[in-house]
């Protein structure tokens, strides 16, 4: 079963919810960041043989953002960094990304998710990210979306 839990902030160094959920030996745990020092997917996923329960942090925000978030929070920089497959390309037609294999929070969650559980379906998760692109994408106006965007 997969829980998830929304935090939202700068620091969580001393973030009590987030801090008990860190300690729980129960759990294996991970940050989805893509530092010097992460390791691939496969390791979250060997650990499930060894250890049956695994949950991965994901610092949502802009890039500038969660690598704030990621030097402020010491209780996150301390967690094994896991990092997806190079070869994923976002598809967050409205934002701009340092490179192609930049991803949303959503994608990145689904794809973390599909790679840890794939025997679960977690494509509503992009199918309403979709949405959410298209429906932004119809309020902009044309001229400005395809000068900015294309």
């Amino acid at each position: 079963m997969t829980n998830s839990y929304c935090f939202v902030g700068e620091d969580f160094t001393h973030h009590t919810e987030l801090n008990q959920l860190i300690g729980d030996s129960d759990y294996q745990h991970f940050v989805l960041y893509p530092g010097e020092t992460s390791v691939n997917y496969q390791v979250v996923k060997n650990t499930l043989t060894k250890k049956n329960k695994v949950r991965v942090i994901l610092l949502d925000g802009t890039w500038k953002k969660a690598y704030k978030i990621w030097q402020l929070s010491s209780n996150i920089n301390e967690l094994p960094q896991v990092h997806l497959p190079p070869d994923l390309e976002g598809n967050y037609r409205i934002r701009k990304a340092p490179n192609k294999n930049s991803l949303s929070t959503v994608e990145a969650g689904y794809h973390i998710l599909s790679l840890i559980e794939p025997e679960m379906d977690f494509s509503p998760l992009l199918t309403a990210f979709e949405q959410m692109i298209d429906f932004q994408i119809r309020q902009i106006p044309q001229e400005v979306f395809a000068r900015n965007y294309r």
